[in-house]
């Protein structure tokens, strides 16, 4: 390390913030269904999530050696697209991060590098070969494979247990998802830390400390670690809401399935120096769980903005990348300027965060988000269970009254419907119209299903 130079010690720097907002951009990717099933307590799954992310970060180098070596040419690279690279990569992970989305951190590090260093050298620059076989395939297979395992999953799991006594089984399903939410976390520390090794690499390559080729050193293995680590423990509560909560209701089998098939995808691929997004890997295996449950439904509405994010991922933060490094090319007063755009426009996103916290403790609240044309249109036709019945809120003399006529009783106990009073007969009162479908007509009726409100 004594070789390192200013310019070099702020690229290690910035890329090691870029590890942290990866760690807090990426928590939901292994905790969010633990936490939206009840599982664990926020604040308990990502101290677990942010350890074993730790251990992870010393499992393999294969993701490491790709990024330092294999989606950029090494030759003739210049310092000053690393930084560019990562100036990139770090905005569009902030800006996703406040409207809640889960996208990739890996392939907003991903563009930022392939924007700079085309503006840098152009085209020829690139590993178009790499690009395609390890990043954009896995890109497009990882959610689909990941999907399709965990609705098989989750369909097997309902399937083998649908006779078993839901609360003894309870238990073994919450231990079954912190275990998977577990193994999630270790393979996130086994893919995503190795990012960042990688990017340091690259940059302690272009600095001349390091020959082409070298695998990452200790020192640095270990400061990403304890980066990503550090940005696990702080929690992206926004994500972590739209990932446990925005997409599909889970119950704690489906989370299982969820959180099983999603490691099974990452640690493969990491095996394999795959740079695949563990975000998408996830969010499939979210949207494929909550299809295998029988009446389980996505809100496509969430997931086709995040369809959105993800394929803008790439492409904007390529642009920014590419715009950071014109500056950088400039000369020094490029590299400063460049770094206060950085720190000004990551100050803008933070306070506008401030507007609307999420935090641990409302991080299972539901926003509101509409449930779209699809969703609405599966809840109408699905009939009520046998015997339910919610109580009216307080004050709600309407309902009341529609309940209570359905039952074939007044409010007094006896035979018949209320007075028509202060607008109780369901014909004045309350603007807002209620339909209701009743179980029967009058005292004949069957005590069965009381009124459900459609």
């Amino acid at each position: 390390m004594e070789n390192i130079t200013l310019l070099l010690g702020i690229v290690i720097i910035t890329a090691l913030v870029f590890d942290f907002t990866n760690g807090f951009h990426d928590t939901a990717n292994a905790m969010a269904t633990t936490i939206s099933t009840g599982a664990l307590k926020p604040k308990t799954a990502v101290a677990m999530s942010a350890v074993l992310n730790l251990v992870g970060a010393f499992l393999s180098v294969e993701v490491a050696k790709t990024i330092s070596g294999g989606i950029v040419s090494e030759e003739g690279m210049r310092t000053e697209v690393i930084f560019a690279a990562l100036v990139g990569a770090i905005l569009w992970n902030l800006l996703t991060w406040l409207v809640g989305l889960p996208s990739s951190s890996s392939h907003a590090l991903f563009g930022g590098l392939i924007g700079a260093a085309v503006m840098s050298a152009g085209w020829s620059s690139v590993n178009g070969s790499t690009v395609v076989t390890k990043v954009l395939l896995p890109a497009i297979a990882a959610p689909l494979v990941a999907g399709l395992a965990a609705l098989l999953a989750t369909r097997l799991t309902y399937r083998i247990g649908r006779r078993a006594d839901e609360r003894a089984t309870a238990k073994g399903y919450r231990a079954g998802q912190i275990a998977s939410a577990g193994l999630v976390s270790l393979a996130h520390g086994t893919n995503d830390a190795q990012k960042t090794m990688g990017i340091i690499t690259l940059a302690l390559v272009t600095g001349g400390v390091l020959a082409p080729g070298s695998n990452p050193p200790v020192w640095v293995i270990t400061s990403a670690g304890v980066a990503i680590a550090l940005g696990t423990y702080l929690g992206g509560w926004r994500i972590i809401r739209t990932m446990g909560k925005g997409l599909t209701d889970l119950a704690p089998p489906q989370g299982f399935a969820a959180q099983t098939s999603a490691a099974t995808v990452i640690l493969a691929s990491s095996h394999l120096g795959f740079s695949l997004s563990t975000t998408q890997s996830c969010s499939g295996a979210v949207m494929g769980a909550g299809l295998g449950r029988k009446g389980g439904v996505v809100r496509w509405s969430t997931a086709t903005r995040m369809f959105v994010a993800w394929g803008l991922t790439l492409p904007a933060a390529g642009l920014v990348g590419a715009g950071a490094e014109f500056l950088t090319k400039q000369g020094t007063w490029g590299v400063v300027v460049t770094g206060a755009l950085l720190v000004i426009g990551s100050a803008v996103i933070w306070g506008l965060s401030r507007r609307r916290p999420v935090t641990h403790d409302n991080v299972n609240d539901v926003d509101g988000e509409p449930a779209g044309v699809v969703t609405t249109a599966i809840a109408a036709v699905t009939p009520p269970p046998a015997g339910t019945f919610t109580a009216p809120e307080p004050g709600d003399t309407e309902v009341a009254a529609d309940a209570t006529a359905a039952a074939g009783t007044d409010s007094t106990g006896s035979t018949g419907s209320t007075d028509g009073t202060d607008g109780t007969d369901g014909t004045s009162g309350d603007e807002d119209l209620k339909t209701t479908i009743p179980a029967g007509n009058g005292p004949s009726a069957e005590p069965a299903p009381r009124a459900a409100t459609v």
